[in-house]
């Protein structure tokens, strides 16, 4: 049995970050981590933003080689024993450690009846496959009308290919845009040559000779030469549920990243935290709570008693579009739109019982700071105290 100081599952952003963390505070500490991917840990945001405009693919590494860290590629750790403090890996390996960080994000939501082919967009080995595709083929079907399907449609598009968008919703994103927004992304993502099969859904998923057809609910059939789906996540709690941790949508963690056994830290897309500036535990799927949270396990699991308090941050990118975002953004919210360019620039603040609980900070840049802000004032507000109230 091999020994570790520190055992890191996942290969991730949250899992380099937690690397990095840990070498903040011990420098010489053994470091293991496991990673199902074959790729060492990268930058994900990138492949359905950057790389698709003029990135090149190698910036994406995060060279977490140089952390004089143990990497165990395509490896998958298949059980924990928190009582003895080991975990056994896929092919049987058994590995002690110290003190153990569980990064394991989460798996991709798959149509009921789809063909292998379809590609669950989330990993380089998923963009890779989609490049390759958009080399020779011109016509690509991408499902779902929320974050993923949003940036890698447009992605798509922007690359010249032909592009069928089809979700259940009557918009795009439309359970985070208030209504007119959403309305205006529809008819802006039909401008730049989308089509999209809104208030439908996916049949089936066939691949014929070198095509893909995509049957739709109301019985439409459209053809393509790659069909992506991105469909959300499900937190990848087996471990945990496993080794008795506490688990409710996500790995349940304390303020300093503990699960249930404190010599086991869970970080990133898969950990359920509490959040002071919103009064409630919650899970982030995004970059910065990933690179934030990581550091922060890390740097705890070496002796650090940090408290993550962090309101994490998120973005995107919609062909010349784009935003940051603090917070809950949910279209059912009453919603406060201060436009300074109707749908190209200005702030929408998201209230619950009077209270601000998410900005989006569409085309507005460099004003991340105010909004987390605003939020964690938890003061009452109403339209005439927040219109003009953040700008850049």
């Amino acid at each position: 049995m091999k020994n570790s100081r520190y055992l890191i599952v996942g290969g991730g952003m949250t899992a380099d970050s937690a690397a990095r963390g840990i070498r903040k505070i011990d420098k010489s500490g053994s470091i293991a981590m496991f990673s199902e991917e074959r790729d060492t840990p990268y930058d994900r945001p990138p492949l359905s933003k950057s790389l698709w405009k003029d990135k090149q693919f190698d910036s994406i590494w995060r060279s977490t080689g140089d952390l004089n860290v143990d990497l165990h590629l395509g490896r998958k750790v298949v059980a924990l024993d928190a009582a003895n403090k080991t975990a056994t890996d896929d092919l049987g390996n058994v590995y002690g450690y110290e003190k153990l960080l569980l990064a394991t994000g989460g798996s991709v939501r798959r149509l009921p009846d789809a063909d292998e082919h379809v590609i669950y967009f989330r990993t380089a080995a998923d963009y890779r496959k989609l490049r390759e595709l958009s080399v020779a083929g011109s016509d690509f079907t991408v499902i779902g009308g929320g974050f993923i399907g949003s940036e890698v449609a447009a992605a798509l598009a922007m690359n010249g290919k032909r592009v069928t968008m089809i979700f259940p919703s009557i918009a795009i994103g439309s359970r985070v845009y208030p209504p007119s927004l959403a309305a205006f992304l529809n008819s802006y993502y039909k401008e730049k040559g989308v089509t999209l099969l809104a208030s439908e859904t996916v049949k089936s998923v066939r691949r014929v000779g070198d095509k893909m057809i995509v049957t739709t609910g109301k019985g439409a059939a459209v053809t393509a030469d790659g069909v992506v789906a991105g469909l959300g996540i499900q937190p990848d709690t087996a471990l945990a549920e496993q080794a008795g941790l506490g688990v409710d949508d996500g790995i349940v963690v304390d303020e300093l990243l503990r699960t249930s056994d404190h010599d086991i830290y869970a970080a990133g897309d898969v950990a359920n935290f509490y959040s002071a500036a919103l009064d409630r535990r919650m899970r982030v799927e995004h970059e910065d709570n990933a690179n934030v949270m990581g550091e922060m396990a890390g740097r705890n699991m070496a002796g650090q008693s940090d408290i993550y308090s962090h309101q994490p941050y998120f973005y995107s990118d919609l062909f010349d579009l784009g935003y940051e975002a603090v917070g809950e953004l949910d279209s059912a919210y009453e919603v406060i739109e201060d436009w300074q360019e109707t749908f190209r620039k200005g702030v929408i603040y998201y209230l619950r019982d009077g209270r601000v609980r998410g900005v989006l900070l569409w085309n507005t840049w460099g004003q991340v700071a105010a909004a987390t802000q605003l939020i964690a004032e938890k003061a009452q507000h109403t339209r005439e105290t927040l219109i003009g109230r953040i700008h850049d």
